[in-house]
């Protein structure tokens, strides 16, 4: 299965969403997802086994529980493939930064002390 069909997913999302805090039970992970999405405890595990086949999660038995967390590599991969798009979105995100350091930075030099109050008539 390709990264993004196993991305496409809102639910197995959401999953790797919660791993991001952290490890986590299973029991854990399908009380919020039954909670969020309404589905059954069988087919939250359907979705962490497609994570785990994938490689986007790895699991460890401790005791009677299953620990899940996140394994970085395939986002990685991910990350590398969306780097060919990033010129569409990334100069419009530093021009936004710019224009916002330059309002604060406005804002800052109108509330010095002996500076003209602003006149908002």
């Amino acid at each position: 299965m390709h990264a993004f069909d196993v991305l496409g997913d809102p639910v197995r999302r959401r999953i790797l969403e919660l791993l991001t805090g952290g490890e986590m039970t299973a029991g854990g992970l399908c009380d919020v997802i039954r909670r969020e999405f309404g589905i059954s405890q069988p087919a939250v595990s359907q979705h962490l086994k497609v994570l785990r086949d994938n490689g986007f999660a790895t699991v460890r038995a401790e005791g009677t529980r299953r620990l899940y967390t996140v394994d970085p590599r395939p986002l990685r991969e991910v990350d590398q493939w969306l780097d060919h798009f990033r010129r569409f979105w990334t100069p419009p995100l530093q021009a936004l930064a710019t224009e916002l350091a330059r309002g604060m930075r406005e804002r800052r030099l109108r509330g010095r002390p002996g500076d003209a109050p602003d006149d908002d008539r």
